[in-house]
């Protein structure tokens, strides 16, 4: 459908739209999606359709002449794209701060001072402050404009971000569900993505683009509540609570997912790492013990060597990765109504691990206390491995030799790939065993 649009002799201006309709539907409809006169069935999809691209025309044309602007077909075209896809536009003409913090990032990450997720991080950060641009009417600023009001206020739009998804669909139509918010977001959470927005800041003062930061401005006491950060008490799943789950019989719904979270749960790695495992990472030691090495992917890019992790699997991990061979299909999601972190939270429900933790609540300020299973995730598993392994180390420290922290312990011992093979068989209550090349197992 084009529209033409005529005001009086010297403006006649045309618009094509995307809507495709048949013209015996158009027929019984007015320009501006309203029905003709007698008219009793009617397409109400495409007069639905013609009223909303009808306002939008006008919407386009009234601001035209509001600001002297050329009235011509490629202007109003412009215009009514502005309001249809506000972002797109601004990308397209306002180099403004928005611009300038993806440029950083990019460089960032072709400099190899950032890796591709953490790069994948800040360019959410910065979709976040495109949005808070937009609604706010400030789309063109830039980094020198944006002060500390500005600073405050985004801080107030990253936590209630929700808010403002239904009263502004088209700023969100393309943003991937993971990232659009639904909730009120942690304080944590704020503050790691303030963190990246402070770096960019911090850049910019380095290269002489900006005079002042406006974190630099906040002053040391508005700084640190800005930039605040409160951690719950630590949850785990205890000795008691991870031997339940590793022997009870799971039904066959949750076995695949038990057995995904028991070995990563021995191996104590992040989800990114784990769905990446393949018997490729399986290698056995000269005295037959076998184990992963793998480099972490979030700090691959960022650690000077290449340095492995190397762990020791222990033998309820080696038994189900023998069957399974890290063939894992609840691994392909890992949010979402039937994902990981989900099943995760149905299999310690099945197992009856309710004990009740506290989780503090930002609304209330004041804990809540919820079963175990229903804060559940992934992340429950590396908690626990590092919650295992801790309780069965002895702490370098503790014999008084050196204060804490001295880096003389770790210069003079080494933690083998032995020893904590012993420990980890201790933590998890697993005997000891070898393996041929072959993985096969020989005592």
């Amino acid at each position: 459908m084009r529209f033409r649009l005529r005001d009086g002799r010297r403006v006649q201006i045309c618009h094509t739209s995307d809507i495709y309709c048949n013209l015996k539907d158009l027929d019984k409809l007015e320009p501006d999606g309203t029905t003709k006169p007698n008219v009793k069935v009617w397409n109400r999809e495409l007069s639905n359709s013609l009223k909303k691209e009808y306002t939008i025309i006008k919407q386009a044309y009234d601001k035209m002449l509001d600001e002297g602007m050329d009235l011509t077909s490629a202007v109003w075209e412009r215009e009514i794209a502005a309001i249809k896809n506000p972002i797109e536009v601004i990308r397209a003409e306002n180099p403004n701060i928005v611009t300038r913090f993806r440029k950083a990032a990019d460089d960032s990450l072709r400099a190899g001072i950032i890796g591709p997720n953490r790069h994948k991080h800040i360019i959410v950060v910065s979709d976040k402050l495109e949005r808070f641009l937009v609604i706010k009417g400030i789309s063109g600023i830039t980094a020198e404009e944006f002060d500390i009001d500005h600073l405050l206020d985004f801080r107030e739009f990253l936590f209630d971000e929700y808010q403002y998804v239904e009263k502004y669909p088209n700023l969100y139509k393309e943003v991937k569900p993971q990232n659009k918010p639904d909730a009120r977001l942690s304080m944590n959470t704020v503050t790691s993505q303030l963190k990246m927005f402070q770096t960019f800041f911090s850049t910019l003062e380095d290269r002489d683009e900006i005079r002042k930061s406006p974190f630099r401005k906040l002053g040391r006491e508005n700084k640190k509540a800005v930039m605040r950060t409160k951690y719950d008490d630590p949850f785990f799943l205890r000795k008691e609570e991870f031997m339940r789950v590793l022997e009870t019989e799971a039904p066959v719904s949750l076995q695949d997912t038990k057995d995904a979270f028991m070995v990563q749960c021995a191996f104590g790695c992040r989800i990114s790492d784990f769905r990446a495992m393949s018997m490729s990472k399986v290698a056995v030691s000269e005295d037959g013990i076998p184990y992963i090495h793998y480099i972490p992917k979030k700090t691959a890019d960022s650690q000077e060597g290449n340095t492995e992790v190397q762990t020791p699997i222990v033998r309820f991990a080696f038994d189900i990765i023998k069957r399974t061979e890290f063939v894992f299909p609840v691994l392909k999601n890992i949010s979402g109504e039937f994902g990981y972190n989900a099943r995760i939270k149905a299999l310690l429900q099945h197992c009856k691990i309710d004990r009740k933790v506290a989780q503090y609540n930002e609304e209330t300020k004041e804990n809540d206390y919820e079963p175990l299973y229903k804060l559940a995730s992934s992340k429950l598993a590396r908690k626990t491995h590092v919650d295992r392994m801790s309780k069965v180390q002895v702490d370098m420290y503790a014999s008084g030799l050196h204060k804490e922290g001295s880096t003389a312990v770790s210069r003079y011992t080494e933690m083998e790939l032995a020893d904590r093979f012993k420990l980890m068989n201790t933590a998890f209550e697993q005997e000891a065993y070898k393996v041929d090349n072959q993985l096969n197992v020989i005592e």
